[in-house]
Protein backbone atom coordinates (compact mmCIF):
# COMPACT_ATOMS: atom_id res chain seq x y z
CA UNK A 1 0.00 0.00 0.00
CA UNK A 2 2.69 2.50 0.99
CA UNK A 3 5.31 3.73 -1.45
CA UNK A 4 7.72 1.03 -2.60
CA UNK A 5 11.15 1.89 -1.18
CA UNK A 6 12.99 -0.82 -3.10
CA UNK A 7 14.90 1.66 -5.34
CA UNK A 8 16.22 3.43 -2.24
CA UNK A 9 17.32 0.14 -0.69
CA UNK A 10 18.94 -1.46 -3.73
CA UNK A 11 20.73 1.44 -5.43
CA UNK A 12 23.03 3.70 -3.38
CA UNK A 13 23.45 6.00 -6.40
CA UNK A 14 19.70 6.46 -6.78
CA UNK A 15 19.31 6.89 -3.01
CA UNK A 16 21.86 9.72 -2.94
CA UNK A 17 20.27 11.31 -6.01
CA UNK A 18 16.79 11.15 -4.47
CA UNK A 19 17.85 12.56 -1.12
CA UNK A 20 19.88 15.34 -2.76
CA UNK A 21 17.04 16.26 -5.11
CA UNK A 22 14.49 16.27 -2.28
CA UNK A 23 16.60 18.71 -0.27
CA UNK A 24 17.42 20.95 -3.25
CA UNK A 25 13.84 20.92 -4.58
CA UNK A 26 12.50 22.21 -1.27
CA UNK A 27 15.17 24.92 -1.23
CA UNK A 28 14.33 25.90 -4.80
CA UNK A 29 10.61 26.17 -3.98
CA UNK A 30 11.51 28.36 -1.02
CA UNK A 31 13.51 30.66 -3.30
CA UNK A 32 10.67 30.90 -5.83
CA UNK A 33 8.36 32.05 -3.05
CA UNK A 34 10.94 34.47 -1.62
CA UNK A 35 11.61 36.07 -5.03
CA UNK A 36 7.90 36.65 -5.63
CA UNK A 37 7.56 38.15 -2.16
CA UNK A 38 10.59 40.38 -2.67
CA UNK A 39 9.37 41.61 -6.05
CA UNK A 40 6.07 42.58 -4.47
CA UNK A 41 7.85 44.33 -1.59
CA UNK A 42 9.84 46.39 -4.09
CA UNK A 43 7.08 47.20 -6.59
CA UNK A 44 3.75 46.69 -4.75
CA UNK A 45 2.52 45.39 -8.12
CA UNK A 46 0.85 42.03 -8.74
CA UNK A 47 1.68 42.42 -12.44
CA UNK A 48 5.37 42.60 -11.57
CA UNK A 49 5.02 39.40 -9.57
CA UNK A 50 3.34 37.78 -12.58
CA UNK A 51 6.34 38.68 -14.73
CA UNK A 52 8.45 36.43 -12.48
CA UNK A 53 6.54 33.44 -13.83
CA UNK A 54 7.02 34.65 -17.39
CA UNK A 55 10.78 35.04 -16.85
CA UNK A 56 10.85 31.43 -15.69
CA UNK A 57 8.49 29.93 -18.27
CA UNK A 58 10.01 31.26 -21.50
CA UNK A 59 13.59 30.00 -20.90
CA UNK A 60 12.22 26.70 -19.60
CA UNK A 61 10.30 26.08 -22.82
CA UNK A 62 13.06 27.32 -25.14
CA UNK A 63 15.93 25.57 -23.40
CA UNK A 64 13.95 22.48 -22.46
CA UNK A 65 14.28 21.09 -25.99
CA UNK A 66 17.92 22.09 -26.36
CA UNK A 67 18.74 20.88 -22.86
CA UNK A 68 17.44 17.47 -23.84
CA UNK A 69 19.60 17.47 -26.98
CA UNK A 70 22.65 18.41 -24.91
CA UNK A 71 21.86 15.61 -22.46
CA UNK A 72 21.96 13.17 -25.39
CA UNK A 73 25.33 14.52 -26.57
CA UNK A 74 27.52 14.79 -23.47
CA UNK A 75 28.23 13.04 -20.18
CA UNK A 76 24.96 13.55 -18.28
CA UNK A 77 26.80 13.45 -14.98
CA UNK A 78 28.96 16.43 -15.97
CA UNK A 79 25.92 18.29 -17.30
CA UNK A 80 24.12 17.65 -14.02
CA UNK A 81 27.11 18.87 -12.02
CA UNK A 82 27.44 22.05 -14.08
CA UNK A 83 23.73 22.91 -13.95
CA UNK A 84 23.44 22.11 -10.21
CA UNK A 85 26.49 24.27 -9.53
CA UNK A 86 24.95 27.06 -11.59
CA UNK A 87 21.72 26.93 -9.62
CA UNK A 88 23.60 27.10 -6.34
CA UNK A 89 25.74 30.02 -7.56
CA UNK A 90 22.66 31.98 -8.65
CA UNK A 91 21.17 31.57 -5.17
CA UNK A 92 24.41 32.99 -3.77
CA UNK A 93 23.98 36.01 -6.09
CA UNK A 94 20.48 36.58 -4.71
CA UNK A 95 21.74 36.28 -1.14
CA UNK A 96 24.64 38.69 -1.78
CA UNK A 97 22.32 41.27 -3.33
CA UNK A 98 19.97 41.03 -0.34
CA UNK A 99 22.85 41.35 2.12
CA UNK A 100 24.10 44.45 0.28
CA UNK A 101 20.57 45.94 0.21
CA UNK A 102 20.71 45.96 -3.60
CA UNK A 103 17.00 45.59 -4.24
CA UNK A 104 16.52 45.77 -8.01
CA UNK A 105 13.70 44.02 -9.83
CA UNK A 106 15.74 43.64 -13.03
CA UNK A 107 18.34 41.61 -11.11
CA UNK A 108 15.67 39.30 -9.69
CA UNK A 109 14.15 38.80 -13.14
CA UNK A 110 17.55 38.07 -14.65
CA UNK A 111 18.49 35.53 -11.98
CA UNK A 112 15.10 33.80 -12.29
CA UNK A 113 15.58 33.48 -16.07
CA UNK A 114 19.09 32.06 -15.61
CA UNK A 115 17.84 29.65 -12.96
CA UNK A 116 15.24 28.45 -15.45
CA UNK A 117 17.95 27.86 -18.04
CA UNK A 118 19.99 25.81 -15.55
CA UNK A 119 16.87 23.86 -14.56
CA UNK A 120 16.08 23.13 -18.22
CA UNK A 121 19.58 21.68 -18.60
CA UNK A 122 19.49 19.78 -15.32
CA UNK A 123 16.11 18.08 -15.52
CA UNK A 124 16.56 16.07 -18.78
CA UNK A 125 20.02 14.92 -17.68
CA UNK A 126 18.79 13.85 -14.24
CA UNK A 127 15.69 12.06 -15.57
CA UNK A 128 17.66 10.25 -18.27
CA UNK A 129 20.03 8.90 -15.60
CA UNK A 130 17.39 7.01 -13.63
CA UNK A 131 16.87 4.12 -16.10
CA UNK A 132 20.65 3.60 -15.99
CA UNK A 133 20.62 3.29 -12.20
CA UNK A 134 17.65 0.93 -11.75
CA UNK A 135 16.15 -2.14 -13.44
CA UNK A 136 12.96 -1.52 -15.49
CA UNK A 137 10.66 -3.13 -12.93
CA UNK A 138 11.70 -0.53 -10.32
CA UNK A 139 10.99 2.52 -12.49
CA UNK A 140 7.33 2.98 -11.37
CA UNK A 141 8.43 2.96 -7.72
CA UNK A 142 11.25 5.40 -8.47
CA UNK A 143 8.93 7.80 -10.27
CA UNK A 144 6.44 7.63 -7.40
CA UNK A 145 9.28 8.53 -5.02
CA UNK A 146 10.25 11.41 -7.33
CA UNK A 147 6.65 12.60 -7.12
CA UNK A 148 6.99 12.69 -3.32
CA UNK A 149 9.98 14.97 -3.83
CA UNK A 150 8.19 17.44 -6.09
CA UNK A 151 4.86 17.60 -4.27
CA UNK A 152 6.42 17.86 -0.81
CA UNK A 153 8.75 20.57 -2.13
CA UNK A 154 5.82 22.55 -3.51
CA UNK A 155 4.05 22.30 -0.15
CA UNK A 156 6.96 22.79 2.26
CA UNK A 157 9.01 25.29 0.25
CA UNK A 158 6.59 28.23 0.42
CA UNK A 159 5.83 27.59 4.10
CA UNK A 160 9.53 27.43 4.96
CA UNK A 161 10.21 30.48 2.78
CA UNK A 162 7.61 32.58 4.54
CA UNK A 163 8.93 31.56 7.95
CA UNK A 164 12.60 32.16 7.09
CA UNK A 165 11.98 35.50 5.37
CA UNK A 166 9.85 36.66 8.29
CA UNK A 167 12.48 35.73 10.86
CA UNK A 168 15.82 36.43 9.15
CA UNK A 169 15.17 38.15 5.83
CA UNK A 170 15.52 37.27 2.16
CA UNK A 171 19.24 36.65 2.34
CA UNK A 172 18.68 33.76 4.77
CA UNK A 173 16.21 32.05 2.42
CA UNK A 174 18.60 32.38 -0.53
CA UNK A 175 21.60 31.14 1.47
CA UNK A 176 19.66 28.11 2.69
CA UNK A 177 18.76 27.35 -0.93
CA UNK A 178 22.43 27.63 -1.98
CA UNK A 179 23.44 25.20 0.76
CA UNK A 180 20.58 22.86 -0.19
CA UNK A 181 21.95 22.55 -3.72
CA UNK A 182 25.10 20.96 -2.34
CA UNK A 183 23.01 17.84 -1.70
CA UNK A 184 22.16 17.46 -5.39
CA UNK A 185 25.72 18.40 -6.37
CA UNK A 186 27.21 15.75 -4.06
CA UNK A 187 24.83 13.08 -5.39
CA UNK A 188 25.83 13.91 -8.97
CA UNK A 189 29.51 13.90 -8.00
CA UNK A 190 29.28 10.33 -6.69
CA UNK A 191 27.66 8.99 -9.88
CA UNK A 192 29.65 7.13 -12.54
CA UNK A 193 30.07 8.60 -16.01
CA UNK A 194 26.75 8.76 -17.86
CA UNK A 195 27.58 9.04 -21.55
CA UNK A 196 24.51 8.35 -23.76
CA UNK A 197 24.40 4.85 -25.21
CA UNK A 198 24.26 5.07 -29.01
CA UNK A 199 22.94 2.11 -30.97
CA UNK A 200 24.95 3.20 -34.01
CA UNK A 201 28.11 3.59 -31.97
CA UNK A 202 28.61 7.17 -33.15
CA UNK A 203 29.29 10.21 -31.02
CA UNK A 204 28.43 13.79 -31.76
CA UNK A 205 25.87 16.48 -31.21
CA UNK A 206 22.33 15.17 -30.88
CA UNK A 207 19.71 16.92 -33.01
CA UNK A 208 16.46 18.32 -31.60
CA UNK A 209 14.79 17.61 -34.95
CA UNK A 210 15.86 13.96 -34.80
CA UNK A 211 14.20 13.72 -31.41
CA UNK A 212 10.97 15.23 -32.76
CA UNK A 213 11.07 12.89 -35.78
CA UNK A 214 11.50 9.95 -33.43
CA UNK A 215 8.51 11.11 -31.39
CA UNK A 216 6.39 11.50 -34.54
CA UNK A 217 6.82 7.80 -35.35
CA UNK A 218 6.30 6.41 -31.84
CA UNK A 219 2.54 6.39 -31.05
CA UNK A 220 2.75 5.10 -27.47
CA UNK A 221 5.19 7.78 -26.31
CA UNK A 222 3.27 10.41 -28.26
CA UNK A 223 0.08 9.38 -26.49
CA UNK A 224 1.64 10.09 -23.09
CA UNK A 225 1.98 13.72 -24.18
CA UNK A 226 -1.48 13.90 -25.77
CA UNK A 227 -3.24 12.60 -22.66
CA UNK A 228 -1.33 14.99 -20.40
CA UNK A 229 -2.23 17.93 -22.64
CA UNK A 230 -5.89 16.86 -22.55
CA UNK A 231 -5.83 17.10 -18.75
CA UNK A 232 -3.71 20.22 -18.33
CA UNK A 233 -5.18 22.34 -21.14
CA UNK A 234 -8.85 21.37 -21.03
CA UNK A 235 -9.38 20.71 -17.30
CA UNK A 236 -7.13 23.17 -15.46
CA UNK A 237 -9.23 25.22 -12.99
CA UNK A 238 -6.39 26.90 -11.04
CA UNK A 239 -6.69 30.31 -12.72
CA UNK A 240 -10.30 30.54 -11.53
CA UNK A 241 -9.61 29.84 -7.85
CA UNK A 242 -9.57 33.53 -6.79
CA UNK A 243 -12.94 34.16 -8.45
CA UNK A 244 -14.72 31.04 -7.25
CA UNK A 245 -13.33 31.40 -3.72
CA UNK A 246 -15.30 34.64 -3.48
CA UNK A 247 -18.32 33.85 -5.69
CA UNK A 248 -19.00 30.24 -4.71
CA UNK A 249 -17.70 30.04 -1.17
CA UNK A 250 -17.74 33.65 0.05
CA UNK A 251 -14.12 33.19 1.10
CA UNK A 252 -10.89 35.16 1.01
CA UNK A 253 -7.18 34.64 0.35
CA UNK A 254 -7.12 31.72 2.80
CA UNK A 255 -9.80 29.98 0.74
CA UNK A 256 -7.74 30.51 -2.42
CA UNK A 257 -4.77 28.94 -0.65
CA UNK A 258 -6.82 25.93 0.38
CA UNK A 259 -8.03 25.39 -3.17
CA UNK A 260 -4.49 25.65 -4.49
CA UNK A 261 -3.13 23.23 -1.89
CA UNK A 262 -5.82 20.59 -2.34
CA UNK A 263 -4.43 19.08 -5.56
CA UNK A 264 -0.92 19.04 -4.09
CA UNK A 265 -2.17 17.23 -1.00
CA UNK A 266 -3.94 14.67 -3.18
CA UNK A 267 -0.82 14.19 -5.30
CA UNK A 268 1.33 13.71 -2.20
CA UNK A 269 -1.09 11.12 -0.78
CA UNK A 270 -1.10 9.36 -4.15
CA UNK A 271 2.69 9.19 -4.06
CA UNK A 272 2.83 7.99 -0.45
CA UNK A 273 0.27 5.24 -1.11
CA UNK A 274 1.80 4.12 -4.42
CA UNK A 275 3.11 0.67 -3.56
CA UNK A 276 0.51 -1.05 -5.77
CA UNK A 277 1.66 0.72 -8.93
CA UNK A 278 4.70 -1.50 -9.39
CA UNK A 279 2.38 -4.47 -9.98
CA UNK A 280 0.58 -2.81 -12.89
CA UNK A 281 1.72 -3.90 -16.35
CA UNK A 282 -0.88 -2.20 -18.58
CA UNK A 283 0.54 1.29 -18.26
CA UNK A 284 -1.49 2.64 -21.18
CA UNK A 285 -4.77 1.60 -19.56
CA UNK A 286 -3.64 3.11 -16.24
CA UNK A 287 -2.86 6.44 -17.94
CA UNK A 288 -6.18 6.57 -19.81
CA UNK A 289 -8.20 5.77 -16.68
CA UNK A 290 -6.33 8.17 -14.39
CA UNK A 291 -6.48 11.10 -16.85
CA UNK A 292 -10.20 10.48 -17.43
CA UNK A 293 -10.69 10.33 -13.65
CA UNK A 294 -8.85 13.68 -13.33
CA UNK A 295 -11.29 15.22 -15.82
CA UNK A 296 -14.29 13.71 -14.07
CA UNK A 297 -13.13 14.92 -10.63
CA UNK A 298 -12.63 18.44 -12.00
CA UNK A 299 -16.08 18.33 -13.63
CA UNK A 300 -17.73 17.33 -10.33
CA UNK A 301 -15.76 20.03 -8.51
CA UNK A 302 -17.33 22.53 -10.92
CA UNK A 303 -20.83 21.80 -9.67
CA UNK A 304 -20.07 21.68 -5.94
CA UNK A 305 -20.82 24.63 -3.68
CA UNK A 306 -19.61 23.15 -0.41
CA UNK A 307 -16.00 24.11 0.22
CA UNK A 308 -14.91 20.87 1.90
CA UNK A 309 -16.56 18.76 -0.76
CA UNK A 310 -14.85 20.87 -3.41
CA UNK A 311 -11.49 20.39 -1.70
CA UNK A 312 -12.11 16.64 -1.63
CA UNK A 313 -12.67 16.44 -5.38
CA UNK A 314 -9.62 18.60 -6.07
CA UNK A 315 -7.57 16.23 -3.90
CA UNK A 316 -8.96 13.29 -5.88
CA UNK A 317 -7.90 15.06 -9.07
CA UNK A 318 -4.39 15.54 -7.65
CA UNK A 319 -4.25 11.86 -6.70
CA UNK A 320 -5.20 10.85 -10.26
CA UNK A 321 -2.61 13.22 -11.68
CA UNK A 322 0.12 11.60 -9.58
CA UNK A 323 -0.88 8.16 -10.89
CA UNK A 324 -0.84 9.41 -14.47
CA UNK A 325 2.54 11.06 -13.96
CA UNK A 326 4.16 7.88 -12.62
CA UNK A 327 3.06 5.75 -15.56
CA UNK A 328 3.69 8.41 -18.20
CA UNK A 329 7.23 8.99 -16.92
CA UNK A 330 7.90 5.26 -16.62
CA UNK A 331 6.72 4.63 -20.17
CA UNK A 332 8.87 7.48 -21.44
CA UNK A 333 11.94 6.10 -19.68
CA UNK A 334 11.42 2.42 -20.45
CA UNK A 335 10.25 2.61 -24.07
CA UNK A 336 12.73 5.26 -25.25
CA UNK A 337 16.27 4.21 -26.27
CA UNK A 338 18.96 5.77 -24.09
CA UNK A 339 20.29 7.91 -26.93
CA UNK A 340 16.89 9.67 -27.18
CA UNK A 341 15.95 9.94 -23.49
CA UNK A 342 17.33 13.43 -22.97
CA UNK A 343 15.48 14.89 -25.93
CA UNK A 344 12.20 13.22 -25.01
CA UNK A 345 12.59 14.48 -21.44
CA UNK A 346 13.08 17.94 -22.95
CA UNK A 347 9.75 17.62 -24.75
CA UNK A 348 8.24 16.42 -21.46
CA UNK A 349 9.44 19.62 -19.76
CA UNK A 350 7.87 21.79 -22.46
CA UNK A 351 4.53 19.94 -22.17
CA UNK A 352 4.52 20.01 -18.37
CA UNK A 353 5.50 23.70 -18.26
CA UNK A 354 3.37 24.94 -21.14
CA UNK A 355 0.21 22.84 -20.76
CA UNK A 356 -1.03 24.32 -17.45
CA UNK A 357 -0.32 27.86 -18.69
CA UNK A 358 -2.44 27.24 -21.79
CA UNK A 359 -5.06 25.71 -19.52
CA UNK A 360 -5.08 28.83 -17.34
CA UNK A 361 -5.61 31.00 -20.41
CA UNK A 362 -8.38 28.78 -21.79
CA UNK A 363 -10.21 28.54 -18.46
CA UNK A 364 -10.02 32.29 -17.89
CA UNK A 365 -11.25 33.05 -21.39
CA UNK A 366 -14.20 30.64 -21.21
CA UNK A 367 -15.13 31.85 -17.72
CA UNK A 368 -15.16 35.49 -18.88
CA UNK A 369 -17.29 34.64 -21.93
CA UNK A 370 -19.68 32.31 -20.07
CA UNK A 371 -19.27 31.39 -16.40
CA UNK A 372 -16.70 29.74 -14.09
CA UNK A 373 -19.00 26.75 -13.67
CA UNK A 374 -19.17 26.09 -17.43
CA UNK A 375 -15.42 26.62 -17.79
CA UNK A 376 -14.59 24.08 -15.07
CA UNK A 377 -17.29 21.45 -15.57
CA UNK A 378 -17.23 21.75 -19.36
CA UNK A 379 -13.45 21.51 -19.35
CA UNK A 380 -13.48 18.39 -17.19
CA UNK A 381 -16.04 16.67 -19.42
CA UNK A 382 -14.10 17.75 -22.52
CA UNK A 383 -11.00 16.08 -21.05
CA UNK A 384 -12.90 12.81 -20.59
CA UNK A 385 -14.23 13.01 -24.15
CA UNK A 386 -10.83 13.73 -25.68
CA UNK A 387 -9.24 10.84 -23.75
CA UNK A 388 -11.95 8.52 -25.09
CA UNK A 389 -11.32 9.76 -28.65
CA UNK A 390 -7.56 9.32 -28.27
CA UNK A 391 -8.03 5.78 -26.94
CA UNK A 392 -10.27 4.95 -29.90
CA UNK A 393 -7.82 6.45 -32.42
CA UNK A 394 -4.68 4.76 -31.04
CA UNK A 395 -5.99 1.48 -29.66
CA UNK A 396 -2.55 -0.02 -29.31
CA UNK A 397 -1.88 2.32 -26.40
CA UNK A 398 -4.29 0.36 -24.19
CA UNK A 399 -2.39 -2.82 -25.07
CA UNK A 400 0.97 -1.44 -23.92
CA UNK A 401 2.66 -3.99 -21.64
CA UNK A 402 5.50 -2.94 -19.34
CA UNK A 403 7.06 -6.40 -19.71
CA UNK A 404 7.73 -5.61 -23.38
CA UNK A 405 7.86 -1.80 -23.69
CA UNK A 406 7.23 -0.56 -27.21
CA UNK A 407 7.48 3.14 -28.07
Amino acid sequence: MFADLTPLRTSPDYRRLWVGNTISWTGAAMTVFAVQLQVYDITRSSLSVGVVGLCSLVPLIVFGLYGGAIADSVDRRKLGLASSGGLGALSVVLAAAALLDYHRVWLLYTVVALQSVCGALNSPARSAMIPRLLPPEQLPAANALNSVTTTSGFMLGPMAGGLVVGLWGYQAAYLIDAVAFTGAFYAMWRLPSMLPERTDGKRGRASVLDGLRFLATRPNIRMTFFTDMAAMVLAQPKALFPAIALIWYGGDAVTVGLLGAATAVGALLGSVFSGWQGRIRRHGVAILLSVAAWGLAVAVFGVTRNLWLGLFFLAVAGWMDSISMVFRTTMLQAATPDEMRGRLQGVFIVVVAGGPRLGDFLAGTVADLTSPELAITGGGLACVLVVALLAARWRGFARYDARSPQP
